[in-house]
């Protein structure tokens, strides 16, 4: 797969990476995907390994009067993390009652699309084998934030699984976790989209029922213990 340099969709993307993630044997594994195009890559793997899917959302903290300047961010889960580089944080002038501010708006939001997707609670993941996916990583700014702030859920392990990155993101990255499957770092990398044939952009509709159907598979005896 290392020679392979682009994909015809998301899902050929999942069943190649499911090959790549079914050889580590992973235990009690649980799929984390990153919404919106994650989902499609991740129900592939999920399929395989049978294991549980969920989405992992990771909201940016912006700087004050310029959102756009990311500061931070806020990670999804069962115990949501926040990620701030505190040093930016003091430079911009974000106090930490104004970060306390801005992750309350983003849980928000991070609950107003959970109850779009129809997920239910964030799956429980202290001990469990993390497996991290999304369709492809550019900057690798969100993927980091992830990493980040799921370490802080003590899970047994994190693994990232990605179809497509470009070389020089991916040592950063694997310092943030235990393992990283990338099946090719294309050379010259330019966009995430243009190693996809087809990469029209995944709809809120398609991750409702890709969600839905992943939860009648899992193998028997798999802890998916949720936390109310």
């Amino acid at each position: 797969m290392r020679g392979r340099t682009s994909f015809a969709d998301r899902e050929e993307a999942g069943q190649y990476l499911a090959r790549a993630v079914e050889a580590l044997n992973l235990d009690n594994p649980v799929i984390l995907a990153l919404p919106r195009g994650g989902v499609p890559v991740g129900f592939e793997v999920a399929k395989v390994l049978g294991a549980p899917l969920d989405i992992l959302m990771v909201r940016k903290i912006g700087a004050p009067g310029h959102e756009e300047y990311g500061i931070g961010a806020l990670v999804d889960g069962a115990s949501p993390q926040v990620v701030v580089d505190e040093a930016m944080a003091r430079m911009v002038g974000a106090s930490s009652e104004y970060i306390d501010r801005q992750v309350e708006r983003e849980l928000a939001e991070i609950e107003r699309r959970r109850v779009l997707y129809r997920t239910g609670p964030p799956i429980a993941l202290e001990g469990r084998t993390v497996v991290i996916v999304d369709d492809g990583i550019a900057t690798g700014g969100t993927v980091r934030a992830a990493l980040q702030g799921l370490a802080k859920a003590r899970p047994a392990r994190i693994v990232l699984a990605i179809p497509l990155a470009p070389r020089d993101v991916l040592p950063d990255l694997e310092a943030l976790c235990d393992r990283v499957v990338c099946l090719a770092s294309p050379e010259p990398f330019h966009a995430v989209g243009m190693h996809y044939r087809d990469f029209r952009q995944t709809e809120d509709a398609e991750v409702i029922r890709l969600l839905a159907e992943a939860r009648g598979w899992t193998k028997p005896g798999l802890d998916e213990t949720r936390v109310s």
